[in-house]
Formats: C-alpha cells, structure tokens, sequence
C-alpha cells in the first residue's frame, strides 16, 4: 500500500489490520519501509505493546496515544526519516540510536 510507505506530511494515520497473533508480520510489514520518524501501536496488551515498540525501527513509538510528545526527549528518525537524535535536555552524540516510547497509561 503506497500511503504506508511514504513519509507523509499532515494529518494522515494508517491502521493496518492484521491476522490475530501475527505480530511478527506486523513488524516485517512495519519495517519495511525506507522511512522511521514516528510509529504507534494501540493494545490493551500493555506486554506486547512493549515487545513491539522495541522491535519497531522508528524514532518515536507511541502507545495507546499518538503525537504526544516531551520536550525534553530527543527527536529524529530512523533510515531516511532522519539521522540520529536532536533537541531536548537528554541529547547526546552516545545517543545516536536511542528509541523514544511515550505510554499513556490511561486508555481513553
């Protein structure tokens, strides 16, 4: 699907569906993109939200919440969506390849 691999800029969200417990092929279908700013997963499964969110080759993944972000935490992509981190209190050159997850804890 064309919108689910290009790096679009605006309001635009994909949900894919996928076969019940087939996370492995969520994460090929995910990363197979030449793309990786931001990513979200939503699941009451807050264990397999986790696994995901590290597996994932993005430089933000949300959880149970989308495009909610902290200041203070570095921002960049992953591949052609940027290189390494920048901005926030928690920069640093050592960390080049650190993954940012923002969890909302509560599920509205």
């Amino acid at each position: 699907m064309y919108i689910a691999q290009e790096e679009s800029f605006g309001p635009v969200m994909v949900i894919s569906k996928f076969k019940n417990g087939d996370i492995d092929g969520v994460l090929r279908r995910a990363n197979t993109t030449e793309y990786g700013l931001a990513s979200g997963v939503f699941t009451k499964d807050i264990s397999k939200a986790l696994y995901i969110s590290e597996k994932l080759e993005a430089g933000t993944v949300f959880i149970n919440t989308y495009n909610k972000t902290d200041v203070a935490a570095p921002f960049g992509g992953f591949k052609q969506s940027g290189f390494g981190k920048d901005l926030g209190k928690l920069f640093s050159p050592s960390l080049i390849s650190h993954l940012k997850i923002q969890v909302n804890e509560k599920n509205n």
